[in-house]
C-alpha cells in the first residue's frame, strides 16, 4: 500500500510536537489526571493559532484528521474549556522557551532588525468605535527578527507608551550571543544603545535624526545594502498581521502576551516547512 505524503499541517503539528517534548515534561504536576499531556495541549494551542480558529471549531475539524491526531498520541478529544484552561496555566516562560527553541531549527545569520508595531486589545467595529469617539488602546509589540530566515528571536510586549529607546536594552542583552549586526530606523537613535550593542560585540546600524549635517553625513556612510535587510522585520509584523489578526482575542493583558508569544512560535514553525 502506497504511504501517502505528509501535508504541511501534518510536518507543522510533528514540529511542534518535538519542540514540546523539548521544552516541558509530560505532565504539570505528579497529581495530574494524566488523561493529556503538556505536549498535546501545546500542540493544539499553535494548531489552533496557525488555523486562526475557535477551541471549539478546532476540536471539531480534528474529528476528520486522523493522521493528526497519530501524531500526537491524541486518543481522545479534549473539550473546548480543557484547551481553555490549558492556555490559562502555561506560563509565559514556557512560551519562552518554546520561541527560542524554534528559533534553533532556522538559519540564521545574526543580521537582526528590531522594530515595532500596534496591535488592539479588542477587536470592535470600527464605525462603532469611530461613531462613539472611543479609542482602542493598543499593545506594542516590538520584534527582534533574523533577516535571513524571518525568524523571531525574541519580543517584547508593553501596554504603556514606552519609547523604542527604553524597549531595545532588554532585547539586545537577552540576545547578545545571537545578534552579531542590530538594524534599528531612527527610533532607536540613541547612544547608549550603540554604545551597549557594542559592549555586547554587536555591530550597530542604526540611522541618526537629521538635525545637523553631520548627522546627514552619518546616515550617508550607513552600509545601504546590510541596512537595507532591515525591512524584513517590517515584513514579518506584517505576516502576523495577516495570518492571525491585527488584535488580540484575550481579555487580560497576561493572557494577550501569551497570545502574542504564542503567534511568533507558529510564525517560525511555519518558516521550518
Amino acid at each position: 500500500m502506497q504511504t501517502l505524503p505528509k501535508s504541511q499541517l501534518l510536518r507543522f503539528v510533528e514540529q511542534a510536537f518535538h519542540l514540546a517534548q523539548r521544552a516541558v515534561s509530560r505532565y504539570s504536576s505528579k497529581f495530574s489526571k494524566q488523561r493529556y499531556t503538556l505536549h498535546q495541549h501545546i500542540v493544539l494551542l499553535c494548531l489552533k493559532v496557525r488555523k486562526n480558529t475557535t477551541y471549539r471549531t478546532l476540536l471539531d475539524e480534528l474529528i476528520e484528521m486522523p493522521r493528526i491526531r497519530s501524531a500526537i498520541n491524541l486518543t481522545e478529544l479534549p473539550a473546548p474549556s480543557t484547551l481553555c484552561k490549558a492556555f490559562d496555566r502555561l506560563d509565559m516562560a514556557v512560551w519562552r522557551v518554546l520561541l527560542n527553541l524554534s528559533v534553533s531549527l532556522l538559519p540564521t545569520n545574526g543580521v537582526a532588525g528590531i522594530d515595532a508595531s500596534g496591535f488592539d486589545r479588542s477587536h470592535a467595529s470600527k464605525h462603532y468605535t469611530k461613531r462613539a469617539k472611543l479609542t482602542i488602546q493598543q499593545l506594542k509589540v516590538t520584534l527582534l527578527v533574523d533577516t535571513r530566515a524571518n525568524a523571531i528571536l525574541d519580543l517584547h510586549i508593553t501596554t504603556t507608551r514606552k519609547h523604542d529607546t527604553q524597549i531595545a536594552p532588554s532585547l539586545i542583552n537577552r540576545n547578545a550571543s545571537e545578534v552579531e549586526v542590530l538594524l534599528g530606523d531612527k527610533g532607536y537613535d540613541d547612544q547608549q544603545i550603540r554604545e551597549m550593542a557594542r559592549e555586547n560585540l554587536i555591530r550597530p546600524l542604526i540611522k541618526h535624526r537629521e538635525f545637523s549635517s553631520l548627522q546627514k553625513a552619518w546616515n550617508a556612510r550607513l552600509d545601504t545594502e546590510l541596512y537595507g535587510q532591515r525591512s524584513q522585520s517590517e515584513t514579518v509584523n506584517s505576516r502576523i498581521k495577516r495570518k492571525s489578526g491585527a488584535f488580540v482575542r484575550s481579555r487580560h493583558w497576561w493572557k494577550q502576551f501569551r497570545e502574542l508569544a504564542l503567534a511568533c512560535i507558529v510564525h517560525n514553525l511555519d518558516r521550518t516547512l
